[in-house]
């Protein structure tokens, strides 16, 4: 059966703008093409540089340069990704960051490195949307929290597919306080990927005291968060078991982590036994075993392997059936690193706020004295 005629209309109508935007951005993408304008584009990311250089030896117009993003935004709606990335970034690249387009040509080149699953370049993009966000003076308050909530959404996509993405789910979303503060007041829900991120990452210690104090301040609840809290707030270990369960339904079910389940339950059987290590002086392995769902040999094995990354002061007692644990005093080094591993973040976040007072001229100028 032959397709209806309004389909063949619009596919000829769209080929007819195709080649239109073509022929119109054409001269530019050959421009950016030369070597040496590449260079000049790499060597200044300044846009009035780039503007200065091209008007004097390629005679280029203002007015080519929409074309140029029109051409990246409509290669974006058909489905070729590449080449809209390439055309969003050269249209960044030269138009000022007040211009009509530069925020769609910003997010459509993060649209475009996501889809074509370019997680490092992802990565790269929602930095400087996070930079471009910070130092966007004409926004208002609401403005940028809407910002900041839209590229906490977009974020998950890059961080749950990127090798070091879940630790920067934890110091983007917890540890800076405006994206924190997007979290609390706009998207909730998003404590959901936190806690998965805390769970499962190697520096749980460094977020999980941070991410107590946020969930006992929030009404959203699922049973991932409800999980750390039955263990952190309430050391419920039964709550804490049947949480687990429910975890797994939830994770099984959701788009951004469901690559994470068998990460999520190995560390959060560790977690159970961690602190039910540590709370207790005497444990037998086989009510252990009961609380893990292992057999007791399997269960012995396991607490082995706990004691061992979580550096516990503990010993088997494989006759009797037992883990006798030792003291659990923290050394004075790490209660160092403990008081001292969120510095660069504050200072971070005192330098950004010092750039944003200096477009106002708010901030003191300080002179030698004689």
């Amino acid at each position: 059966e032959d397709p209806p005629e309004a389909l063949h209309q619009k596919r000829n109508e769209v080929v007819r703008q195709l080649t239109s935007l073509q022929e119109r951005s054409s001269q530019v993408i050959e421009m950016f093409s030369k070597k040496d304008v590449a260079e000049v584009v790499e060597k200044h990311r300044d846009s009035q540089q780039l503007w200065d250089f091209l008007s004097d030896n390629y005679k280029f117009e203002r007015e080519r340069l929409d074309d140029v993003f029109h051409y990246g935004k409509f290669m974006y709606d058909v489905g070729n990704y590449a080449i809209a990335s390439t055309n969003l970034d050269f249209y960044r690249n030269l138009a000022p960051a007040d211009s009509k387009y530069y925020s769609s040509a910003q997010w459509g080149k993060l649209a475009s490195e996501i889809l074509q699953q370019n997680w490092d370049e992802a990565m790269e993009e929602l930095e400087r949307l996070k930079d471009n966000i910070s130092a966007a003076l004409h926004l208002t308050y609401s403005e940028v929290l809407v910002q900041r909530a839209w590229l906490i959404h977009w974020g998950l996509f890059v961080y749950f597919n990127h090798p070091q993405g879940r630790d920067s789910i934890i110091d983007v979303f917890l540890h800076q306080k405006p994206y924190l503060n997007a979290v609390q007041t706009m998207c909730p829900h998003i404590l959901r990927y936190i806690t998965t991120a805390v769970v499962i990452s190697k520096r749980r210690r460094d977020g999980i005291k941070e991410l107590i104090k946020v969930l006992q301040q929030e009404s959203y609840k699922d049973p991932i968060t409800e999980f750390v809290e039955s263990l952190y707030v309430n050391f419920d270990f039964d709550e804490a078991q049947a949480k687990l369960k429910e975890c797994k339904t939830v994770i099984e079910n959701d788009f951004f982590i469901v690559g994470c389940l068998d990460e999520f339950t190995e560390n959060a059987r560790l977690i159970i036994s961690e602190i039910f290590c540590r709370i207790h002086q005497r444990i037998e392995i086989d009510m252990l075993a009961d609380n893990l769902n292992m057999e007791p040999a399997e269960a012995e094995k396991w607490v082995v392997n706990m004691i061992r990354l979580a550096h516990l002061d503990a010993k088997i007692d494989s006759k009797n059936g037992y883990v006798v644990m030792g003291g659990t005093s923290v050394p004075v080094y790490q209660k160092l690193i403990d008081k001292t591993k969120d510095l660069h973040l504050k200072a971070n976040s005192c330098c950004q706020k010092n750039r944003q007072e200096a477009h106002f001229g708010n901030l003191r100028t300080f002179t030698e004295i004689d």
